[in-house]
């Protein structure tokens, strides 16, 4: 059966760049992001993990660790990271798990027969402390990922993880946020003392909360 939204993410156990790791272990009380690249030594993959780890101080002030995977074994990882670390000008200090054994492909469902029967598509799964998916997002090899749209969207998932709110189109962290349906607008005005601007009875916006 497909994973979901709100589904508890499957544990596992693997071999990593950094070690073996128990996946839940892993996590602790931590955001993950586990993605999937098609294969090692492939250029639109050797950008994404470059800009994974430009952006380790991103993912850190938000609490999210970050692991690859992808069907190729350990010893290709290792030398395909030199290459990551010499032509985006980073340093990869993340998992990137080897997935000889299609295990994690298998519970994520990141192999999809149509686009290719043995390798992964580029899949990107965020699950919560709660060890619950939170978000997927699929996408084909020949397209890399937004990582700036993945902070955004933990931002999101942080933000409303915490408070009656949700987020508009386009959001961005420190713009004004939506009021969610299940909060009364009289509750709402009790609840945001920044105050709660009625475009619609269904539609009220309130500064963000957690913003000074």
């Amino acid at each position: 059966m497909s994973l979901r939204l709100g589904d508890t993410a499957p544990n596992f156990k693997a071999v990593t760049t950094e070690g073996e790791i128990d996946f839940h272990e892993y996590l602790g009380n931590s955001w993950g992001v586990l993605f999937s690249h098609p294969a090692d030594y492939t250029p639109v993959c050797t950008t994404e993990l470059g800009k994974t780890a430009l952006l380790k101080q991103e993912f850190e002030k938000r609490g999210v660790k970050v692991l690859a995977v992808s069907v190729d074994p350990l010893d290709k990882h290792l030398g395909w990271r030199n290459d990551i670390n010499e032509t985006q000008h980073c340093t990869v200090d993340f998992p990137i798990i080897a997935d000889e054994s299609k295990e994690v492909a298998n519970l994520y469902g990141m192999i999809h027969p149509n686009a290719s029967e043995t390798f992964t598509v580029r899949s990107l799964f965020i699950i919560g402390p709660d060890k619950k998916v939170k978000l997927m997002i699929t996408y084909p090899a020949s397209t890399g990922r937004n990582f700036y749209e993945v902070l955004r969207v933990i931002d999101s998932l942080q933000l409303t993880a915490n408070y009656s709110v949700a987020t508009p189109a386009d959001w961005k962290s420190g713009e004004d946020v939506i009021v969610v349906p299940a909060v009364s607008t009289e509750d709402a005005i009790k609840k945001f003392p920044k105050g709660v601007k009625v475009v619609k009875p269904y539609l009220r916006y309130t500064p963000q909360p957690n913003k000074d």
